[in-house]
């Protein structure tokens, strides 16, 4: 099997994942090659992403590094199944790879949960206010730069829309980014009307934090929760001016979990978020 050279995200987690089952042994990579009857570039490699592995070889490495989950050994296993190139690969040569990893973890997770201060979430923006967020960038981008990322954005809410088995998910938006007129009033109508019509449907949860709430936990970041088929396998990943950075390790995950839960806890319940959307566009 050739070695890859640039590994997706899923596919780097997927090899963090063996890395991490082996620390856990104590062992080596050296040592654990010997165990396996491999070389130790193959496990080195494996581990990177830059090598494919099957789910029996997962499960054959779980068992030599004497993991005793076997839950999360098939997680683990279940990550080397799907090898079909996902639509985001249309876009490989046009968007960054970390774009193209969040719209293949979105894809994947079991249910996500987003909390921002000052945009809406993309997940639930309309296309005249993301076309407004692009046009806004930092660094200028020309037409077709905003046509990629727009079209890019608005297939990564297909999730939401599955007729089997949409992705729940929940959502905490902060009242300044329901009164900030993103493109005027009209498109900001527009958007609120949108979330009022979102928080309708079973699988979404849309919960505000008024001013009045004050300061709380994370208010100064827009947080982003992906929840894996076992916890061990969540991601948390954070939209920050220089890019996205996607976190993995357990300590940062319960920190995460934490905050959540502590945000949640200030927020209002779902029936009020809606009310309070109501009085917004009525002000406007």
């Amino acid at each position: 099997m050739p070695v890859r050279s640039n590994p997706t995200g899923r596919q780097l987690r997927l090899g963090a994942e063996l890395r991490k089952l082996r620390e856990r042994a104590g062992l080596t990579s050296t040592a654990a090659a010997q165990l396996l009857g491999m070389k130790q570039a193959q496990v080195s490699n494996m581990e990177t992403g830059r090598l494919g592995v099957s789910a029996e070889r997962v499960r054959t490495m779980a068992c030599h590094y004497d993991c005793p989950d076997q839950v999360l050994t098939e997680a683990i296993a279940r990550m080397t199944g799907d090898r079909k190139r996902g639509w985001w690969e249309a876009y490989r040569e046009a968007l960054s790879h970390p774009l193209l990893d969040l719209a293949e973890l979105e894809h994947h997770a079991q249910s996500l949960r987003d909390s921002t201060t000052a945009r809406i979430p993309g997940l639930l923006q309309t296309r005249e206010y993301a076309l407004e967020i692009f046009r806004q960038a930092v660094i200028e981008l020309s037409p077709p730069d905003i046509e990629h990322r727009l079209s890019f954005r608005i297939k990564r809410q297909a999730i939401l829309f599955r007729e089997d088995d949409p992705t729940p998910y929940e959502a905490i938006i902060h009242e300044a980014a329901l009164r900030m007129q993103v493109g005027g009033s009209t498109v900001t109508r527009q958007q609120l009307q949108h979330l009022l019509d979102m928080s309708e449907r079973d699988h979404i949860t849309l919960r505000a934090i008024t001013f009045d709430a004050g300061a709380y936990p994370g208010s100064g970041q827009s947080i982003h929760y992906a929840h894996g088929p076992v916890p061990q396998l969540d991601t948390v990943y954070l939209d920050q001016a220089h890019g996205l950075a996607f976190l993995d390790a357990e300590a940062q995950l319960h920190k995460y979990r934490t905050l959540f839960d502590r945000v949640e806890a200030v927020a209002l319940v779902p029936a009020k978020t809606r009310d309070l959307i109501h009085t917004v566009m009525r002000e406007l």
